[in-house]
């Protein structure tokens, strides 16, 4: 659990700077899809889940 909540915070980090450095590309990619593949592994999954659900359930009532 350490380990993943640590390459959590890392992917996030260097995603954060390349996506504010306006760097895009396949490392972009990468970086990206490791975050949400290690953030799928923590306790912030299904809070997430949730979120989604209720924007996409409320999507139609707008």
């Amino acid at each position: 659990m350490a380990l993943t909540v640590s390459l959590v915070g890392l992917f996030g980090l260097v995603l954060f700077f390349l996506l504010r450095s306006h760097t895009l590309g396949y490392g972009s990619a990468f970086i990206a899809g490791m975050f949400g593949f290690f953030l799928a592994s923590t306790g912030a999954a299904t809070p997430i889940n949730q979120l989604a659900t209720a924007v996409i359930d409320a999507i139609p009532s707008l």
